[in-house]
């Protein structure tokens, strides 16, 4: 009696980055997306680690409502891949003129982390935010 043959058909790749891990995916999250940390294959770079790159984030300030963009709810994924790590994140209303220098204050505080070789920052907004998304302590803050 012979064995059925094996399937040999190729299996699709998942599905990654921030299109598939992030809130545009499905359904609105409330805590930011995180990708696991890819550990580099030659091992001689640092493991970027995802507490540092979340720490460095919340020295991005809002400046009018002077709270971090961590708290606020802004930061809608980070994903870290060796040293690259891609943010996307949202402003609190479309017409906030901050886009630019959020994004550079992005790139500086997480660029300077030991092991990160790039940072790629995605602006979106969808979801659009919402001040649900905030942490307790800033909606306390904001008397929310």
């Amino acid at each position: 009696m012979s064995e059925p043959a094996a399937d040999h058909s190729p299996v699709p790749p998942a599905a990654t980055g921030p299109a598939a891990t992030g809130p545009a995916a499905g359904a609105p999250t409330m805590e930011p997306t995180i990708a696991p940390t890819t550990v580099p294959d030659n091992g001689a770079s640092p493991i970027v680690e995802m507490e540092d790159v979340m720490d460095a984030l919340s020295n991005v300030i809002d400046p009018e409502l002077g709270l971090d963009f961590v708290e606020l709810g802004l930061v809608y994924g980070v994903e870290v891949n060796a040293g690259d790590v891609h943010i996307t994140f949202t402003l609190t209303t479309p017409a906030c003129p901050i886009g630019p220098q959020v994004t550079e204050q992005m790139e500086e505080f997480v660029g300077e982390l030991e092991g990160v070789t790039s940072v790629e920052c995605e602006m979106v907004f969808v979801p659009p935010w919402s001040p649900e998304r905030m942490s307790e302590d800033a909606k306390f803050a904001l008397g929310f």
